[in-house]
């Protein structure tokens, strides 16, 4: 079957920067499963997939995917508003709940009752070069397309 609007699609991944070194894999952990055509990918990768089937693998380089990283978008935000287990330390990934919902934040700076977050995305900046192997490939269920995203690899997730 190939990746068309309305599959779920599961795939292995590395992400490495434009000098080689890697960033993020799935190398010993979950698969990323996704419903393709519904923005739950990047656009330009999700365009590199469509027609794409089980066993493909494809190597893509994108020009800052996430955007230009913007100096000026550091912002002191309450502890109170992270979602952490324990006391961030700069460097650290975590989420903060704004307006629009969460989104992950880079911690800079730590005070006792606030912290200073980079609310650009992490690799906001940066060329990234995905490598990507299809595992599989299936029909969406009725369910996920009426939620807009996948239930997993086999559909049967819950939320």
């Amino acid at each position: 079957m190939k990746i068309t609007k309305d599959s779920v699609v599961e795939f292995d991944y590395s992400l490495k920067d434009g000098e080689g070194k890697v960033l993020e894999n799935s190398d010993g952990g979950e698969a990323t499963v996704y419903l393709h055509g519904h923005g739950g990918m990047l656009p330009a990768l999700e365009q590199e997939l469509e027609g794409k089937e089980v066993g493909d693998h494809i190597a893509v380089d994108l020009k800052q995917p996430y955007g230009p990283n913007h100096p000026d978008s550091v912002q002191r935000v309450p502890l109170k508003h992270l979602r952490a287990k324990k006391r961030p330390e700069p460097g650290t990934i975590v989420v903060v709940q704004g307006k629009e919902g969460p989104r992950q934040v880079t911690v800079v700076k730590v005070g006792k009752f606030s912290v200073d977050v980079d609310t650009n995305h992490p690799f906001a900046g940066l060329d990234l070069t995905f490598d990507i192997t299809i595992k599989t490939v299936r029909e969406a269920t009725r369910e996920e397309l009426s939620h807009g995203h996948s239930h997993g690899a086999d559909g049967t997730h819950s939320h």
